[in-house]
C-alpha cells in the first residue's frame, strides 16, 4: 500500500499535464484577398511557443464555392497564382477545394504566411469570380493539428478563422 500513494499521485497528475498544454490556445487564420495574389496569415497569439505540426484548409462548405486556382487555363478564372511560402512547400492541384501544410512549430506571437489565388464558381458573385468576398470565405474551415490535437475553426464573413480553446476544448 505504500506504493500505491505515489502512483496514484503520479497517475492523477498526468492527464492534468496534457490538457494544460491546451489550455488557452489562441490561432487564427486570416484570408486577405488580393487580386492577383491572395493570402492566408496564421497567427500564433499565445505567450508560448506551439508545437504547430500542422495546417489543414477546407474550402469545400464556404459560402462562395471556392477553389485554388493554381495554374493557367484551368478551373479558376484568368490569373492564377500557385503555393508560395517561405514556411513550407506544397504542391496544390488547380481547382482543388483543400490542402495541407506541414509545419515545425510557431512561435509565440508569430506568424506564418502562404499566398496562392483563390476564386469563387458563383454565377454572380459580390466582387465577380476572380475575387473573394469576407461572405464568399464565410463557411470555409481550417484545422491546426497541435501536438496530437487537432482544432478546429470556420471563416466568418470577416475572412478570419479563430481557435481560443479552454483547458481540454478542442472546438
Amino acid at each position: 500500500m505504500r506504493y500505491a500513494t505515489p502512483f496514484a499521485i503520479a497517475l492523477a497528475l498526468t492527464p492534468v499535464a496534457a490538457v494544460a498544454q491546451t489550455c488557452g490556445l489562441d490561432l487564427e487564420a486570416r484570408f486577405v484577398e488580393g487580386a492577383p495574389v491572395d493570402r492566408f496569415i496564421i497567427t500564433n497569439g499565445e505567450a508560448s511557443d506551439i508545437a504547430l505540426s500542422g495546417v489543414t484548409f477546407d474550402l469545400t462548405p464556404s459560402k462562395g464555392r471556392l477553389i485554388f486556382d493554381t495554374a493557367s487555363g484551368g478551373q479558376g478564372v484568368e490569373v492564377f497564382q500557385p503555393f508560395r511560402s517561405d514556411a513550407a512547400s506544397v504542391t496544390v492541384a488547380d481547382g482543388a477545394e483543400g490542402l495541407r501544410i506541414p509545419l515545425n512549430g510557431l512561435k509565440s506571437q508569430g506568424q506564418m504566411s502562404f499566398s496562392i489565388d483563390v476564386d469563387d464558381r458563383l454565377t454572380s458573385s459580390e466582387l465577380g469570380q476572380i475575387r473573394v468576398s469576407g461572405s464568399e470565405m464565410q463557411g470555409a474551415v481550417v484545422q491546426f493539428t497541435v501536438g496530437g490535437d487537432v482544432f478546429t475553426a470556420t471563416f466568418d464573413a470577416q475572412n478570419t478563422a479563430q481557435v481560443a480553446a479552454k483547458c481540454g476544448d478542442n472546438t
